[in-house]
C-alpha cells in the first residue's frame, strides 16, 4: 500500500506560512503532501473498483489540457459546466497549469508515485476547481474552507483536516463570521456527506453538460448563499 510520507514538522512549518498567508498555495500542496497518509491509495483503490473508474484509470486523461482551453469552453452553451468552471476560473484570477505549477512548489516528494496513484493525484488536484463549480463555492477563504469541509467528508484525508481546522479558526474568529462561517462550513460538510463521490466521476463527460443536470447527478444541492470572507480581511483583522 502506497502511503504519502508522513512529515508534521514539515506540515507544521507550511501551516505556519498560511496562516500568515492564506493566498500561498504551495504550503497548501505541503501540509497535503506531509499528513495525507494512506488517503491517495483509498481513493485509488475506490475508483479502481467502480466500471468508470477503471476506465478513467486505463485512459488516463488529462483534464488539464481540455480546462487549459479556454476558447473551447467559451463556446460550451451558457449554463453548462464548462462555462461555469470558466467563470469561477476568471473570477478569482486564476488557471488550471497554475494550480498545477503551484503543487508542484509545495511538493517536496523525493521518490515519484507509482501508477496509477500518480494519476490519482494529479487527477484530485487538477479537478479541484471543477468541485468549486459544481458544489457552488467561491474562491473566497470561507468558500474554500466549506469545500475542504466537503471534501473531507467524501475522502477523510488528514492532511485536507489540518487546513480545515485552520480555515475554520480563521474565519468563525471574524466580526463579519461567526455563526454564519460556522454554519456555512458545517453545511459543506454535511453536503460532501450526501452527494455522490466525486473523485471517481468522468469529469470530461460532463463539461458540456447545463450545471443544473450535473448538480441532480451528483446529488448536489443548490449552491449555498453565504457572504464571502476574502483574504484581505483576515489580513487587515491580523494589523488591527
Amino acid at each position: 500500500m502506497a502511503h504519502l510520507q508522513f512529515a508534521p514538522r514539515r506540515a507544521l512549518r507550511a501551516a505556519r506560512v498560511l496562516a500568515a498567508d492564506p493566498d500561498d498555495l504551495p504550503q497548501v500542496f505541503t501540509i497535503i503532501e506531509s499528513l495525507s497518509g494512506n488517503t491517495l491509495q483509498r481513493i485509488g483503490d475506490r475508483i479502481a473498483r467502480d466500471p468508470v473508474g477503471r476506465r478513467l484509470i486505463a485512459q488516463q486523461p488529462d483534464i488539464v489540457k481540455l480546462l487549459a482551453d479556454r476558447d473551447a469552453l467559451a463556446r460550451l452553451p451558457e449554463g453548462t459546466l464548462g462555462r461555469e468552471y470558466l467563470a469561477f476560473v476568471d473570477r478569482e484570477h486564476i488557471s488550471a497549469e497554475g494550480i498545477r505549477s503551484a503543487a508542484r512548489a509545495g511538493i517536496a516528494r523525493v521518490e515519484p508515485l507509482p501508477a496509477p496513484l500518480d494519476w490519482v493525484h494529479a487527477r484530485m488536484r487538477d479537478t479541484h476547481d471543477l468541485w468549486h463549480a459544481a458544489v457552488g463555492y467561491s474562491g473566497d477563504v470561507l468558500g474554500e474552507t466549506a469545500l475542504l469541509a466537503f471534501i473531507f467528508a467524501q475522502t477523510w484525508n488528514p492532511g485536507i483536516a489540518f487546513i480545515l481546522a485552520i480555515g475554520v479558526s480563521k474565519t468563525v474568529a471574524l466580526p463579519a463570521g461567526g455563526s454564519m462561517a460556522r454554519n456555512t462550513i458545517l453545511d459543506g460538510f454535511r453536503r460532501g456527506r450526501r452527494a455522490a463521490w466525486l473523485p471517481g466521476q468522468d469529469w470530461e463527460a460532463l463539461l458540456a453538460l447545463p450545471v443544473g443536470e450535473v448538480r441532480r447527478r451528483l446529488s448536489l444541492d443548490a449552491p449555498p448563499v453565504y457572504t464571502e470572507i476574502r483574504s484581505s480581511q483576515l489580513k487587515t483583522a491580523k494589523a488591527n
